[in-house]
């Protein structure tokens, strides 16, 4: 990735992160004084899920500007994964606001109590519902056009957040019908928000823990090294890591026995120019003889 590219991303994540807390700011005020107003609890868990969205931004600008720091003696193939630390924390405060809220809507089952809606209730639930979508449908934009999974995971943030705003207006019609409702709908946004923070943290934990290549991926460094090298090389033994910023792929080719050291070199070194220059991966490979010793053992 390019310095341009880099200085792009960045002031475009920096601003989805303002927006996010701007707009989650107000939102949280106007979701806890109408959850305060109607005595619902529903609201008021609602209420700080938006909150958390506001810290969860917060945590993205820090890992941001982290992020794009470049590599140094200590850490050689830059900071890039300090975005998945910083997507493992907007998970985890999501697991935490959700056991906060199923625990106190358990607490509001058990002592029997119920709420009284009111058109603040409704409208203020209404608005959230189309101010997170559209905070989400930011986000996503953003994500892809940064290539970054912490502000993919903070578009999933706030649209979980919608979708707790959708649950709490199935509410509001219905419970007056209903003295449970509240309490129910509170444990069900919990269980919604759990999900997020568990999908978050699943897909960072992945990519920390290595990933196979993306088959589209493998399929196009083989192109390249049918295009640029000889007959026969035959591309395997395929390994990625990700580091976010960059991705260091290695794998192997077989080259003819009698070939030298030279011309060898400077075949595969064709190679990995190109697909830095092509894929934006820094590729290592490694050179196998076209026969091999039996005495050596040969693992694919």
């Amino acid at each position: 990735m390019g310095v341009e590219f880099e200085r792009k991303a960045s002031k475009l994540i920096n601003s989805e992160g303002w927006v996010a807390i701007l707009a989650n700011l107000i939102l949280f005020f106007l979701k806890y004084w109408a959850g305060i107003v109607s005595g619902s609890l529903a609201l008021i868990a609602d209420a700080w899920h938006t909150l958390s969205d506001s810290i969860s931004s917060v945590i993205l600008l820090i890992g941001n500007r982290y992020t794009r720091k470049p590599a140094d003696k200590g850490h050689p193939f830059g900071h890039g994964r300090s975005e998945l630390i910083t997507s493992i924390l907007i998970g985890s405060i999501l697991g935490f606001v959700a056991f906060f809220f199923a625990l106190e809507g358990y607490d509001k089952l058990h002592s029997h109590e119920g709420s009284n809606y009111g058109t603040i209730a409704l409208a203020v639930t209404i608005i959230s519902i189309l101010t997170k979508e559209a905070l989400a449908q930011y986000a996503f934009f953003v994500g892809r056009k940064t290539k970054s999974n912490s502000v993919i995971a903070d578009g999933w943030h706030h649209r979980s957040d919608a979708f707790s705003s959708v649950i709490v207006l199935v509410g509001i019609f219905v419970g007056k019908y209903f003295w449970w409702i509240d309490g129910a709908l509170s444990i069900a946004v919990a269980l919604l928000i759990l999900y997020s923070g568990f999908k978050i943290i699943a897909d960072s934990a992945s990519v920390i823990l290595g990933e196979r290549p993306d088959p589209a991926t493998i399929e196009s460094v083989k192109k390249i090294v049918n295009r640029l090298g000889i007959d026969g090389m035959a591309p395997h033994h395929f390994h990625i890591h990700n580091y976010v910023m960059h991705h260091e792929l290695t794998f192997h080719v077989r080259l003819p026995n009698e070939m030298s050291i030279e011309q060898a070199h400077r075949i595969v070194s064709n190679i990995e120019s190109v697909i830095l220059n092509e894929l934006g991966i820094d590729a290592t490979i490694h050179i196998e003889p076209f026969i091999t010793d039996k005495n050596c053992k040969h693992i694919d």
